[in-house]
């Protein structure tokens, strides 16, 4: 069978750090996600030919753009001449803390592994997509990448050498994220961070990441609730989010398991037991983000096990 000349592909969102996770865990959710088409052509050259969501902020420039630089960079991986034409499609704040560049430079490089063939595992993937995310962010981390690529719930356990584990979750495990109308870039969100932290600080992060990981694995809802906490980097980061502490405080109080910054933020999220629960939390929040005055969107989803999905021909950009 003759191999497609056009793809379009979905990448899933995703929450990053996960609490007490910096770089090293995240999921993917159901919705955001960005929509990308690739096209072969004739011309030999990398292309993004349009972008639209975006309200012209994003480059056009291959060698600029997140989704450019993965394709192009699987492609020399390869040794592979060809040419493609790129459309995105950004279906998710930029700076929203959802992993926007991450979705792009995934959803690129899974389409084109789909048009060549699919010569290289989808896990083979993930270092062309942390080139994309290099591009956005000028750090390669794969905590956003990982998760919307392989999908489900991962642990970065090590970066040099890459090595990355899915982790199980709970059947019942709901997820609300809601997102203000403030953008945080990732760029001044790192500026915050320490470069060193006390060691008491990192025995008691330690604890929560070793807690969390085991609740998951164990079905132990109390115990994943106990473990969201983050003592390193939460606390400098929250103060570039508007109304954090009175979200969280009405996450918990409308039973929430946890609760944290999705990313850089200012995305917020909680773990919920059960979709009911999940929807009471996401009704508190959104009351406490229309009384501080922003605009925003809200999601309630599971832990996305899917990743990136090929879209049908009818829903094509072109």
């Amino acid at each position: 069978m003759d191999k497609p000349n056009a793809i379009t592909v979905f990448a899933p969102a995703t929450v990053a750090n996960v609490t007490c996770g910096f770089d090293v865990m995240g999921f993917a959710i159901d919705a955001p996600g960005d929509t990308l088409e690739l096209k072969l052509t004739d011309s030999k050259e990398v292309r993004i030919v349009e972008i639209t969501g975006d309200e012209g902020r994003l480059p056009l420039e291959t060698e600029r753009n997140t989704a450019g630089v993965a394709v192009q960079m699987y492609l020399e991986h390869l040794g592979i001449r060809q040419g493609v034409d790129i459309r995105l499609h950004k279906q998710m704040p930029l700076g929203s803390g959802l992993g926007s560049s991450a979705a792009s430079a995934v959803g690129g490089v899974y389409a084109i592994n789909k048009l060549m063939g699919e010569p290289l595992k989808v896990e083979e993937l993930l270092p062309f997509a942390l080139e994309g995310e290099r591009a956005a962010c000028g750090f390669a981390h794969a905590d956003n990448a990982a998760a919307s690529l392989m999908g489900g719930f991962i642990l970065v356990r090590s970066y040099a050498p890459l090595d990355v584990v899915r982790i199980p979750v709970p059947e019942n495990l709901y997820i609300t994220v809601i997102h203000p109308d403030v953008e945080v870039p990732t760029k001044q969100a790192r500026r915050l961070l320490k470069e060193q932290v006390p060691l008491r600080d990192a025995v008691t992060q330690w604890g929560n990441v070793g807690g969390l990981i085991a609740g998951l694995m164990s079905n132990d809802y109390g115990l994943i609730g106990r473990s969201m906490q983050d003592v390193i980097v939460e606390p400098l980061r929250s103060t570039l989010i508007p109304g954090f502490e009175q979200v969280r405080t009405a996450a918990m109080a409308a039973g929430a398991l946890g609760f944290g910054i999705s990313g850089s933020g200012p995305s917020q999220f909680t773990f919920s037991e059960g979709k009911a629960t999940a929807d009471q939390v996401a009704a508190a929040m959104e009351k406490e983000i229309q009384a501080l005055g922003f605009t925003y969107q809200v999601y309630v989803s599971k832990v996305n096990a899917q990743g990136p999905v090929i879209l049908p021909e009818e829903v094509r950009l072109t």
